[in-house]
Protein backbone atom coordinates (compact mmCIF):
# COMPACT_ATOMS: atom_id res chain seq x y z
CA UNK A 1 0.00 0.00 0.00
CA UNK A 2 1.47 3.44 -0.98
CA UNK A 3 1.32 6.66 1.77
CA UNK A 4 -0.88 7.90 -1.29
CA UNK A 5 -3.70 5.33 -1.52
CA UNK A 6 -6.75 6.10 -0.32
CA UNK A 7 -7.86 3.32 2.45
CA UNK A 8 -11.36 2.37 2.24
CA UNK A 9 -13.45 0.03 4.80
CA UNK A 10 -16.25 -1.72 3.58
CA UNK A 11 -19.72 -2.32 5.79
CA UNK A 12 -21.97 -4.63 4.92
CA UNK A 13 -23.62 -7.34 7.13
CA UNK A 14 -23.42 -9.54 3.37
CA UNK A 15 -19.70 -11.77 3.65
CA UNK A 16 -20.33 -11.86 -0.61
CA UNK A 17 -20.96 -8.48 -0.67
CA UNK A 18 -17.94 -7.37 1.32
CA UNK A 19 -15.91 -10.07 -0.65
CA UNK A 20 -16.88 -8.69 -4.21
CA UNK A 21 -16.63 -4.72 -3.49
CA UNK A 22 -12.79 -5.88 -1.55
CA UNK A 23 -11.67 -7.57 -5.22
CA UNK A 24 -13.16 -4.73 -6.98
CA UNK A 25 -11.47 -1.65 -5.29
CA UNK A 26 -8.09 -3.81 -4.71
CA UNK A 27 -7.96 -3.58 -8.01
CA UNK A 28 -8.10 -0.37 -8.79
CA UNK A 29 -5.09 2.32 -8.81
CA UNK A 30 -4.48 4.32 -5.48
CA UNK A 31 -7.05 2.04 -3.24
CA UNK A 32 -6.63 -0.08 -0.80
CA UNK A 33 -9.31 -1.99 1.41
CA UNK A 34 -7.79 -1.53 5.00
CA UNK A 35 -10.68 -3.18 6.59
CA UNK A 36 -14.10 -4.89 6.80
CA UNK A 37 -17.37 -4.82 9.25
CA UNK A 38 -20.42 -6.62 9.14
CA UNK A 39 -22.76 -4.45 11.21
CA UNK A 40 -22.68 -0.47 12.04
CA UNK A 41 -21.50 -1.17 16.13
CA UNK A 42 -18.27 -2.64 14.53
CA UNK A 43 -17.62 0.22 11.82
CA UNK A 44 -18.07 2.83 14.12
CA UNK A 45 -14.89 0.87 16.29
CA UNK A 46 -13.08 -0.20 12.78
CA UNK A 47 -12.97 3.57 11.93
CA UNK A 48 -11.56 4.51 15.29
CA UNK A 49 -8.62 2.35 14.92
CA UNK A 50 -8.14 2.49 11.49
CA UNK A 51 -9.09 5.73 10.67
CA UNK A 52 -9.72 4.91 6.68
CA UNK A 53 -10.41 8.14 3.84
CA UNK A 54 -13.61 6.51 3.22
CA UNK A 55 -16.15 4.36 4.66
CA UNK A 56 -18.84 2.48 2.23
CA UNK A 57 -21.65 2.08 4.00
CA UNK A 58 -24.64 -0.70 4.07
CA UNK A 59 -28.05 1.12 5.43
CA UNK A 60 -29.85 -1.81 6.61
CA UNK A 61 -27.90 -4.13 9.21
CA UNK A 62 -28.37 -5.49 12.57
CA UNK A 63 -26.96 -4.39 15.42
CA UNK A 64 -26.23 -0.72 14.57
CA UNK A 65 -27.83 0.34 10.96
CA UNK A 66 -25.89 2.69 8.75
CA UNK A 67 -27.99 5.74 9.32
CA UNK A 68 -26.81 5.38 12.92
CA UNK A 69 -23.15 4.54 12.58
CA UNK A 70 -22.83 7.18 10.30
CA UNK A 71 -24.15 9.84 12.76
CA UNK A 72 -21.54 8.43 15.36
CA UNK A 73 -18.81 8.36 13.06
CA UNK A 74 -19.08 11.73 11.61
CA UNK A 75 -19.56 13.16 15.40
CA UNK A 76 -16.37 11.54 16.19
CA UNK A 77 -14.66 12.66 13.63
CA UNK A 78 -15.43 15.78 11.48
CA UNK A 79 -13.80 15.28 8.47
CA UNK A 80 -14.56 10.97 8.29
CA UNK A 81 -15.74 10.37 4.56
CA UNK A 82 -18.91 7.87 4.33
CA UNK A 83 -20.41 6.84 0.93
CA UNK A 84 -23.62 4.90 2.00
CA UNK A 85 -24.82 1.88 -0.66
CA UNK A 86 -28.45 1.15 -0.95
CA UNK A 87 -29.80 -0.88 -3.63
CA UNK A 88 -32.23 0.98 -4.50
CA UNK A 89 -32.07 4.79 -5.38
CA UNK A 90 -35.81 6.71 -3.95
CA UNK A 91 -34.78 5.28 -0.47
CA UNK A 92 -36.31 7.24 2.89
CA UNK A 93 -33.47 5.76 4.38
CA UNK A 94 -30.84 6.91 1.81
CA UNK A 95 -32.03 10.55 2.45
CA UNK A 96 -31.71 10.54 6.58
CA UNK A 97 -28.22 9.08 6.34
CA UNK A 98 -27.63 11.99 4.34
CA UNK A 99 -29.44 14.55 6.52
CA UNK A 100 -27.42 12.23 9.20
CA UNK A 101 -23.63 13.45 7.73
CA UNK A 102 -22.54 11.10 4.62
CA UNK A 103 -21.19 12.60 1.88
CA UNK A 104 -23.25 10.81 -1.35
CA UNK A 105 -24.38 7.82 -2.09
CA UNK A 106 -23.96 4.79 -4.97
CA UNK A 107 -26.27 1.63 -5.84
CA UNK A 108 -25.35 -1.23 -5.01
CA UNK A 109 -25.15 -2.88 -8.85
CA UNK A 110 -23.12 0.13 -9.53
CA UNK A 111 -20.07 -0.66 -12.21
CA UNK A 112 -16.16 -1.52 -10.83
CA UNK A 113 -15.28 1.96 -12.47
CA UNK A 114 -18.35 4.08 -10.76
CA UNK A 115 -17.53 2.76 -7.12
CA UNK A 116 -13.94 3.48 -7.75
CA UNK A 117 -14.84 7.14 -9.39
CA UNK A 118 -17.48 7.17 -6.27
CA UNK A 119 -14.62 6.64 -3.76
CA UNK A 120 -11.95 9.30 -4.83
CA UNK A 121 -14.28 12.10 -5.21
CA UNK A 122 -15.58 11.33 -1.32
CA UNK A 123 -11.80 10.96 -0.25
CA UNK A 124 -10.96 14.13 -2.11
CA UNK A 125 -13.42 16.16 0.06
CA UNK A 126 -16.34 16.66 -2.78
CA UNK A 127 -20.17 15.72 -2.00
CA UNK A 128 -21.36 12.75 -4.24
CA UNK A 129 -23.91 15.34 -5.29
CA UNK A 130 -24.02 15.61 -9.24
CA UNK A 131 -26.16 12.48 -10.05
CA UNK A 132 -29.77 13.48 -11.23
CA UNK A 133 -30.79 10.43 -9.00
CA UNK A 134 -29.35 12.10 -5.74
CA UNK A 135 -31.59 15.62 -6.35
CA UNK A 136 -34.27 13.28 -6.91
CA UNK A 137 -34.27 11.97 -3.95
CA UNK A 138 -33.36 15.06 -1.53
CA UNK A 139 -36.53 16.73 -3.92
CA UNK A 140 -38.95 13.06 -3.01
CA UNK A 141 -38.20 12.94 0.34
CA UNK A 142 -37.95 16.79 1.60
CA UNK A 143 -41.43 17.76 -0.33
CA UNK A 144 -42.98 15.24 2.62
CA UNK A 145 -42.44 17.88 5.30
CA UNK A 146 -45.86 19.98 5.38
CA UNK A 147 -43.46 23.10 5.88
CA UNK A 148 -40.15 24.37 6.39
CA UNK A 149 -38.34 23.46 9.50
CA UNK A 150 -38.09 26.50 11.99
CA UNK A 151 -34.39 26.45 12.79
CA UNK A 152 -33.84 25.85 9.10
CA UNK A 153 -35.80 29.12 8.26
CA UNK A 154 -34.02 31.14 11.11
CA UNK A 155 -30.27 30.02 10.06
CA UNK A 156 -31.23 31.61 6.20
CA UNK A 157 -31.11 34.51 7.53
CA UNK A 158 -27.80 34.53 8.86
CA UNK A 159 -26.66 34.78 5.03
CA UNK A 160 -25.93 37.09 2.49
CA UNK A 161 -28.05 38.01 -0.61
CA UNK A 162 -24.93 36.30 -2.80
CA UNK A 163 -24.45 33.15 -0.37
CA UNK A 164 -28.23 32.29 -0.49
CA UNK A 165 -28.04 32.34 -4.33
CA UNK A 166 -24.88 30.03 -3.73
CA UNK A 167 -26.48 27.84 -1.82
CA UNK A 168 -29.22 27.61 -4.16
CA UNK A 169 -27.29 26.49 -7.26
CA UNK A 170 -25.37 24.15 -4.67
CA UNK A 171 -29.11 22.17 -4.63
CA UNK A 172 -29.14 22.08 -8.12
CA UNK A 173 -26.08 20.18 -8.06
CA UNK A 174 -23.80 22.64 -9.90
CA UNK A 175 -19.80 23.00 -9.09
CA UNK A 176 -17.90 25.45 -8.10
CA UNK A 177 -16.80 25.85 -11.59
CA UNK A 178 -20.29 26.01 -12.92
CA UNK A 179 -21.25 28.42 -10.52
CA UNK A 180 -18.32 30.93 -10.72
CA UNK A 181 -19.93 30.89 -14.67
CA UNK A 182 -22.95 31.15 -13.79
CA UNK A 183 -22.63 34.60 -11.73
CA UNK A 184 -19.45 35.45 -13.39
CA UNK A 185 -17.15 35.60 -10.87
CA UNK A 186 -14.00 33.87 -10.16
CA UNK A 187 -13.97 29.80 -8.91
CA UNK A 188 -12.04 30.84 -5.72
CA UNK A 189 -14.46 33.57 -5.01
CA UNK A 190 -17.35 30.66 -4.77
CA UNK A 191 -14.75 28.98 -2.67
CA UNK A 192 -14.86 31.43 -0.22
CA UNK A 193 -19.07 31.77 -0.03
CA UNK A 194 -19.47 27.88 0.50
CA UNK A 195 -17.03 27.61 2.97
CA UNK A 196 -19.11 30.42 4.66
CA UNK A 197 -22.17 29.24 4.07
CA UNK A 198 -21.34 25.91 5.66
CA UNK A 199 -19.74 27.50 8.25
CA UNK A 200 -22.45 29.61 9.20
CA UNK A 201 -25.00 27.10 8.66
CA UNK A 202 -23.07 24.18 10.71
CA UNK A 203 -22.96 21.58 7.90
CA UNK A 204 -20.29 19.43 6.80
CA UNK A 205 -20.44 18.96 2.97
CA UNK A 206 -22.55 20.17 0.15
CA UNK A 207 -24.38 17.16 0.25
CA UNK A 208 -25.65 18.63 3.70
CA UNK A 209 -25.95 22.13 2.18
CA UNK A 210 -28.10 21.03 -0.49
CA UNK A 211 -30.31 18.81 2.13
CA UNK A 212 -30.47 22.21 4.28
CA UNK A 213 -31.45 24.25 0.82
CA UNK A 214 -34.37 21.96 -0.05
CA UNK A 215 -35.79 21.28 3.50
CA UNK A 216 -35.63 25.26 3.92
CA UNK A 217 -37.59 25.90 0.80
CA UNK A 218 -34.95 27.85 -1.28
CA UNK A 219 -35.32 25.12 -4.13
CA UNK A 220 -39.26 24.13 -4.86
CA UNK A 221 -39.22 20.43 -4.68
CA UNK A 222 -40.63 18.68 -8.01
Amino acid sequence: MSDTDIRVLIVDDQMMVREGFSVLLNAMPRITVVGEAVDGRQAVAQVAALRPDVVLMDIRMPEMSGIEATREIVAQDADAKVLVLTTFDLDEYVYQALRAGASGFLLKDASARQLADGVRVVASGEALLAPTVTRRLITEFSKLAEAPRPPALARVGDLTERETEVLVLIAQGLSNAEIASHLIVAESTIKTHVSRILVKLGLRDRTQAAVFAYEARLVTPG
